[in-house]
């Protein structure tokens, strides 16, 4: 029997120089402690969508369609840890006022499509490593400078093998400010 849905969200996908410098990250500070994010599933999640039916894909899509938002700089220059679900991340120390509108103005259109935006105000990170013992919260020496291009849309892939994620579609952002 064919699957009706798909588990999606919107994200912010880096590039592969990007991706590579995460994943060297994640390696360095969890030091084969926990699970590492595999280097083609890193990104940043902008809104978490769940299981969707196909027949409300074209309605998510053209909420994408409508977001408008500049070509924008992400500086990753702290590293966190969140205890209860164990997981290490990467994320600025205060997210652009540009990233916040993009996921406002994502979440403000995909009310039209049904979905409720999150209560919890937004928290620009990605997931370097999940199930770590424990890690300190610090600043990076080298941030990693992160120019945003676009935003993507996302499935999680059934099974268990790596990569657990895979790009469906690609919204470009507009041109950079002055």
């Amino acid at each position: 029997m064919p699957k009706s849905s798909r588990r999606m969200f919107f994200a912010l996908w880096p590039d592969e120089d990007l991706r590579l410098s995460l994943h060297s990250l994640a390696a360095e500070l969890s030091a084969g402690r926990g699970r590492a994010t595999h280097v083609s599933d890193l990104h940043a999640t902008l809104v978490f969508l769940g299981d969707v039916p196909e027949q409300g894909l074209a309605c998510i899509e053209q909420a994408a369609r409508g977001v408008a938002a500049p070509v924008f700089d992400l500086t990753l220059n702290r590293v966190g840890y969140w205890p209860r679900p164990r997981i290490l991340w990467c994320g600025p120390g205060e997210a652009p006022q540009v990233l916040i509108a993009l996921v406002a103005d994502l979440q403000r259109n995909l009310q039209g499509c049904g979905f409720a935006p999150e209560r919890r105000p937004y928290a620009a990170h990605v997931t370097l490593a999940r199930k770590l013992g424990k890690a300190q919260p610090r600043a990076l020496e080298r941030p990693l400078n992160w120019r945003v291009r676009e935003f993507v849309l996302a499935e999680s892939r059934p099974g268990g093998e790596a990569p657990h994620y895979r790009v469906v579609g690609i919204w470009p952002l507009g041109a950079a400010g002055p």
